[in-house]
């Protein structure tokens, strides 16, 4: 079976839109306005090919020249410089005076056909990249000759055997102003640059790609110092592998309520509650316990700077410097204002590529709703959810919970996407505001159900069990004069067995002394009793003896009478 062969962009995450690239040996349409993006989409097409896939490239400018495309390259760090004096890519300006077309009325394309060829066999190109069509065309306004000539072109291409990428402005009914090219092309690629609520997002779609499955969505994409990074949308399938291998919370209580594991590798998690619950101190505790088994952790803040996290948590007996001085810890920190939600999405997806983490922290995501509804914010969330579960990374989200209805429904909604639930909340008694920590849910484990108090203290965090009492349940102070009030009567209980005790032992010795007195008594009258029955003994030994004697003097029996003299 005879497959579509497709040459790799080399783009981070539009390989995997297009399943494998875009058409070997075919022309590709690149579409848009003005500041979308297409000289610097098809340019980072030929750097990557040239560094990454021995593909060299030619590079035809009718716009710029290659001295202002190598700066404009540059900031991305690009040396087009280099590349050029190293013959793997060629870069070539081509003039067109549309006056000269206008006055003699003629238009042929032989001309770019030689120094194209000329420029391809030079260097041995595989890439070619036209920018932009509409200065090729700008002084031509016969339809039928145009229309001819576009024809010719791309034909011309496709004879070359080349993977060419052709930009094009886009028109105010169709794709390109002529109309013509997303006809004629192979490949169609549609970038879009808008503007929501002041804040800037780019947008690609793959209008058609014949021969090819592909995405047809509409895909965020984030040009920064590295490049072109597009986010490609999660799949629908739930057919994400799980682990059941448990990581710890860092808070040895914590893990004890969950079945004494923590929680599942490659699972989600969210702590909400109110502000000053403890929400980032938690998260903190996750990613210091991350670290210090010598995983890496990635922890995104959207509120406070990575200086005053640092500070805060060595208040409560977490060095996370050492983490960030020995590579294991890093903090990506940004205002939620800086992009829009899938702008952040793309920059978290490419800030986890590139450090590759085992888990990771956002705190807090409520901040999102500054950029987005609850609805976007969610999806987002499953989108970023279903990617970090696909890498078997472990996620810690915190949220930011007022008794306002949208931050209820932000909470709510979050809470079903998560795989664990920890709910912190404030519990006012007796003049004091303490806190109570729930867990909510936590699939696929036992977990327990009681409200543990929840204590932070310089040496870090601990969870306790609250107490009850005569009025219901005790926490803080309550709590400690509670155990202290049980400490107290237990001493005195102690106290008070152990004089019993000694009274019960000076009593023993007593009774044992009388019984030896009287054991010494009865000893002393059995003796008498068994003297007198020996006397008795004796005495009726005696007079038996005397009556025989007397009985046998009677029976004149003298035998042993002595003889008289």
């Amino acid at each position: 079976m005879n497959t579509l062969q497709k040459t790799p962009t080399g783009i981070n995450g539009l390989d995997q839109i297009t399943l494998g690239g875009l058409p070997t040996g075919r022309p590709t349409l690149i579409c848009g306005s003005a500041g979308c993006g297409k000289t610097l989409f098809s340019l980072e097409f030929i750097i990557r090919g040239a560094q990454e896939y021995n593909e060299p490239g030619v590079f035809i400018a009718f716009e710029e020249k290659a001295e202002e495309l190598a700066v404009n390259v540059a900031s991305l760090g690009f040396d087009i410089n280099t590349l050029q004096a190293e013959k793997k890519i060629r870069i070539d300006y081509i003039h067109i005076d549309r006056s000269e077309i206008e006055e003699t009325g003629e238009y042929d394309l032989e001309g770019l056909f030689i120094r194209l060829n000329y420029a391809i066999d030079s260097i041995g190109a595989k890439r070619v990249v036209l920018d932009t069509i509409e200065n090729l065309f700008s002084g031509l306004n016969n339809q039928t000759i145009l229309r001819a000539e576009l024809r010719r072109l791309f034909q011309w291409l496709k004879d070359k055997g080349v993977t060419a990428i052709i930009t094009g402005e886009r028109g105010e009914s169709s794709l390109t102003r002529q109309g013509l090219e997303e006809y004629v092309s192979d490949c169609v690629i549609l970038l879009d640059h808008r503007i929501i609520n002041q804040i800037s997002t780019r947008r690609l779609r793959v209008v058609k790609y014949r021969g090819s499955v592909h995405g047809t969505n509409e895909y965020p994409f984030l040009i920064d110092e590295e490049g072109i990074s597009v986010l490609p949308v999660t799949s629908l399938k739930l057919n994400k592998p799980v682990s059941s291998e448990s990581t710890s919370s860092g808070i040895e209580a914590l893990d004890d309520m969950l079945s004494k594991k923590g929680f599942f590798r490659g699972s989600s998690i969210l702590v909400s509650g109110t502000a000053g619950t403890g929400k980032t101190s938690i998260a903190a505790s996750f990613a210091y316990e991350t670290c210090n088994r010598g995983e890496k952790c990635l922890f995104f803040a959207f509120e406070e700077s990575p200086q005053q996290i640092i500070r805060n948590m060595h208040s409560i007996g977490m060095d996370l410097k050492t983490h960030m001085d020995n590579g294991l810890l890093q903090f990506y920190s940004s205002r939620p204002t800086l992009y829009g939600l899938e702008m952040h999405l793309v920059a978290i997806h490419k800030a986890i590529r590139k450090f590759k983490p085992s888990s990771i922290v956002l705190d807090p995501i409520t901040n999102l709703i500054t950029v987005g509804t609850v609805s976007e914010v969610k999806a987002m969330l499953v989108r970023l959810i279903d990617f970090l579960q696909e890498e078997q990374i472990t996620v810690m989200f915190t949220a930011l919970t007022l008794n306002t209805v949208v931050n209820e429904q932000t909470d709510e909604g979050v809470s079903s996407l998560v795989d664990a639930w920890l709910l912190i909340k404030d519990i006012e008694l007796n003049g004091e505001r303490n806190r109570g920590l729930y867990i909510m849910k936590s699939r696929g484990m036992h977990h327990s159900n009681q409200v543990r108090e929840f204590i932070i203290t310089d040496k870090g965090l601990d969870l306790v069990d609250v107490y009850l009492g005569p009025d219901g349940v005790l926490i803080g102070s309550a709590r400690e004069a509670h155990i202290l009030l049980e400490e107290t009567g237990q001493v005195l209980h102690t106290h008070a067995i152990g004089r019993k005790d000694r009274e019960l032992l000076r009593k023993r010795k007593v009774l044992e002394s009388k019984i030896e007195s009287l054991k010494t008594e009865f000893e002393s009258t059995e003796e008498e009793l068994n003297k007198m029955y020996i006397e008795e003994d004796l005495k009726k030994e005696i007079m038996e003896q005397t009556r025989q004697r007397t009985t046998d003097m009677r029976r004149g029996n003298n035998s042993n009478l002595s003889p008289e003299i």
